[in-house]
C-alpha cells in the first residue's frame, strides 16, 4: 500500500529520521513509539504528504485515501456540529445520516449537540468532530496522533472497536498503553533516527525491546572497549618505526568503523516517593446529599459518599458530567452547592489541574523551580527526577517562560510530587506524560500513604492504582467498589447485556464497505534535497515569523488572564447576589468558561509551535 524507502528527514541540518525503510500493508494497525521529539509526528506528516523528505521517497498505491488527525489544530468557525460533519457525508446514501449520528454518539455527543454551533465547544470536543469526519470518510489509511487525549473511557473503547472493525490500515501515536494493546498488531519504534519494526502488539514489543536494548548496550560497550584499546595501541606505538604498518592499519580501522549508538537513558528503575503524608482524620472527604447546578442545568444531585483515609479512588464518566465541578467544590473554589461537604481534620490538599501551569514563575529555570520545593536527600536526585519527566540534560536549565504548555504541566506535576500533603487531587494528570513518566508517577502514587482522588480516562494508569470508582453521569454520582476494569465489566453488562460491540460495529460497517482492486502500480514521489543553509532573506523571514509567534502567545496569555478575571467576578456576583442569578447571567458565565477553555487550548498549540521554532534555530 505504501513503501517508504531510504527516507531521511532533517530540520536545520539536524537529522530526525535517518535512512529508514519499511512497508505499510492494508491490514496493518501500527503503534508508532518513541520518545518526545524522536520524530513520530514528523513521520506521520511525511506519510500524509504535508512534508517532503530531505532524501529518499514514499511510494503510494494509486487512489489511496488517507485520513490524518493531527495532535493539535485550530478549528474552523461558523457551522453547527451537524453541518460540519455533513461536509464529508455522502448525500446519496440513505444510511449516511444514521451512521453520522452513531459515530458522533460513540464519540460522546448527545443528539441535541448536533444543532449547536461548533464554536460553543472546547478545543477537545472540536477535535472529536474532526475525528468523526475522518472516520466517516472511511479512508484506506488512518493516521492518528494522540487520538485519545480528549476522549473519555467509554469513547476510547468505542473508538477501539471501530478501528478493529473498519478494515482500514492504522498508524497511531499514543501514550495510552491499553489503547495500543487493544488496537495495534505491529509496533514500530523510532530511536536515534532509526526504526525498529516488530510484528507484535505493544506489550509484547516492550519485552522484546528490553532484550534488544540489552544486546545493544553489550555491543556498544564491547565496541567502546575495542576503540579504547585501539587508541591506546596507536598512542603507545605511534613513533616506533617497527610498528608503523600496524599503527596505520589500526588508524584506518577506526576511520572505517561504523560507530554504534544506543539510547543509554533508562529511567525504568527510577523510584520517586512522596514525602510522608501528615496524618489526617479518618474521613478526609464526606459528601452528604450534595447537588450543584449552573442556572437550570443540574450538573449532579444528591451525591452522598465518604472517602476514608488511605483510599485511592477514581472519578470517571463522560466529559461535562461534573467530575471537575465536584473537585472544585472539594477545593472550596465553588461554594454555591446544596447539601453538606465536609473536609476532614488536618487534611492538607495537593491539587493538580491543567491551569496550574500558569502559576509557575516564568523567570525561574526548570531546575530551580524544583530545587525550591525539594527537601532532604531528594535534592540529590533532582536531575534524575527531571530526566524521568522529559527534562533531561540542557532542558533543566531552560527558563519556565520558554516552556510549552505541555512542558509547564509536567513541571507543575513534579512540583506537586515533592510537597508534603495527605490528600492528592489529580485532574487528568497523565495528559502530557509519556509512558515511562506515567509509570514513574503511578508507582509514586501507589506507594503514597495518603488519600488520592484521580480524575482520569487512562485505564492502564488507573488499573491496580484505585480501589473504588465514582461514576458521573445523568446527573448522578454512583459508587462502585473495585478497580477500573471491574467497573468497565459492570458497564458492559449493564449497557449492552454482554452484546459483542466488535461484531455490532463490524456489521454496520459492512453495509457501506467499499471494494477496491489490489495491486495498483505504485507511483514514485521523489522530493528534491533541501539546501543546508538559510540565505539572508530566509533568515529575515524566519525572524519575522518568530516575532509573530511570540506576539500570538503573548496575546493568548493576556486573553486567558482577562477571561479568568471575568469568570471570578461573575462567580462572586452569582454567589453573593440572588437577584443576579438570572438565565442571562448564567449563559454569560458559561460562555466565558467556554471562551477560556478554547483560548487555553489555542495557547497550548501556539506555545508548542513557538517552542518548535526556537528548537529549530
Amino acid at each position: 500500500m505504501i513503501s517508504i524507502e531510504a527516507l531521511t528527514m532533517e530540520f536545520s541540518a539536524r537529522p530526525i529520521l535517518n535512512n529508514i525503510t519499511f512497508l505499510i500493508n492494508r491490514k496493518d494497525r501500527i503503534a508508532l513509539i518513541g520518545k518526545n521529539g524522536a520524530g513520530k509526528t514528523t513521520l506521520l506528516r511525511l506519510i500524509a504528504g504535508e512534508l517532503q523528505p530531505t532524501d529518499g521517497h514514499i511510494s503510494r498505491d494509486k487512489e489511496l485515501t488517507i485520513g490524518y488527525l493531527p495532535q493539535h489544530m485550530i478549528h474552523a468557525e461558523g457551522t453547527t456540529v451537524r453541518e460540519e460533519v455533513d461536509k464529508v457525508r455522502d448525500p446519496s446514501d440513505p444510511k449516511s445520516v444514521g451512521q453520522m449520528e452513531k459515530t458522533l454518539m460513540g464519540l460522546g455527543f448527545e443528539r441535541a449537540d448536533l444543532e449547536r454551533p461548533c464554536s460553543e465547544f472546547s478545543g477537545g470536543w472540536r477535535m472529536r468532530i474532526e475525528l468523526a469526519k475522518i472516520l466517516l470518510r472511511r479512508p484506506d489509511l488512518l493516521l492518528l496522533d494522540e487520538p485519545t487525549n480528549h476522549l473519555d473511557i467509554e469513547s476510547i473503547q468505542w473508538l477501539e472497536q471501530w478501528l478493529l472493525a473498519c478494515g482500514s490500515a492504522v498508524i497511531l501515536v499514543s501514550h495510552d498503553k491499553a489503547f495500543m494493546d487493544n488496537v495495534a498488531n505491529r509496533t514500530i519504534e523510532i530511536s536515534l533516527g532509526r526504526i525498529y519494526d516488530y510484528q507484535v502488539g505493544y506489550s509484547e514489543f516492550v519485552n522484546l525491546r528490553q532484550e534488544r536494548h540489552e544486546q545493544q548496550v553489550r555491543a556498544y560497550e564491547n565496541q567502546q572497549k575495542m576503540i579504547r584499546e585501539t587508541e591506546e595501541f596507536i598512542e603507545r606505538f605511534r613513533y616506533k618505526p617497527t610498528k608503523a604498518v600496524q599503527v596505520q592499519s589500526r588508524i584506518k580501522q577506526l576511520q572505517k568503523l561504523e560507530r554504534l549508538e544506543v539510547d543509554m537513558e533508562d529511567t525504568s528503575r527510577l523510584r520517586l516517593k512522596f514525602p510522608p503524608a501528615p496524618r489526617s482524620g479518618d474521613f478526609p472527604v464526606i459528601c452528604d446529599d450534595v447537588s450543584k447546578a449552573f442556572g437550570n442545568h443540574i450538573v449532579f444531585e444528591h451525591a452522598s459518599f465518604t472517602i476514608r483515609r488511605g483510599d485511592k479512588v477514581a472519578f470517571v464518566g463522560k466529559n461535562g458530567e461534573g467530575k471537575t465541578t465536584l473537585v472544585r467544590c472539594i477545593m472550596n473554589e465553588l461554594t454555591d452547592y446544596t447539601g453538606t461537604l465536609r473536609i476532614g481534620h488536618n487534611v492538607k490538599i495537593g491539587y493538580f489541574a491543567q491551569n496550574q501551569a500558569a502559576l509557575l514563575d516564568g523567570d525561574m529555570t526548570v531546575f530551580d523551580t524544583i530545587d525550591r520545593v525539594a527537601v532532604g536527600d531528594i535534592r540529590t536526585r533532582i536531575k534524575d527526577i527531571l530526566g524521568a519527566f522529559m527534562f533531561g540534560g540542557e532542558a533543566s536549565d531552560k527558563r519556565v517562560r520558554f516552556l510549552s504548555g505541555g512542558e509547564k504541566s509536567r513541571l507543575a506535576m513534579i512540583r506537586l510530587l515533592l510537597e508534603p500533603v495527605n490528600l492528592l487531587i489529580l485532574d487528568e494528570p497523565t495528559n502530557h506524560l509519556d509512558i515511562p513518566s506515567k509509570d514513574v508517577l503511578k508507582e509514586a502514587i501507589r506507594d503514597f500513604d495518603g488519600t488520592v482522588i484521580c480524575v482520569s480516562h487512562d485505564r492502564d494508569f488507573l488499573d491496580g492504582l484505585v480501589d473504588k470508582v465514582y461514576e458521573f453521569g445523568g446527573g448522578q454520582v454512583r459508587e462502585h467498589i473495585g478497580g477500573i476494569y471491574d467497573w468497565l465489566r459492570y458497564k458492559k453488562a449493564q449497557v449492552d447485556g454482554h452484546l459483542d460491540n466488535h461484531r455490532a460495529i463490524e456489521q454496520a460497517l459492512k453495509q457501506d464497505k467499499r471494494t477496491k482492486e489490489a495491486g495498483h502500480e505504485s507511483a514514485d514521489e521523489t522530493a528534491g534535497k533541501k539546501t543546508g543553509a538559510l540565505d539572508y532573506a530566509a533568515q529575515k523571514a524566519r525572524a519575522a515569523d518568530m516575532r509573530r509567534a511570540e506576539k500570538a502567545v503573548s496575546e493568548a496569555e493576556k486573553d486567558i488572564t482577562d477571561y479568568e478575571a471575568q469568570i471570578a467576578a461573575m462567580e462572586n456576583l452569582l454567589n453573593s447576589n440572588a437577584d443576579a442569578q438570572t438565565a442571562e447571567n448564567f449563559d454569560h458565565y458559561n460562555a466565558l468558561k467556554r471562551h477560556l477553555e478554547q483560548r487555553m487550548y489555542e495557547w497550548e498549540i501556539l506555545s508548542e509551535q513557538l517552542e518548535t521554532m526556537r528548537n529549530d534555530k
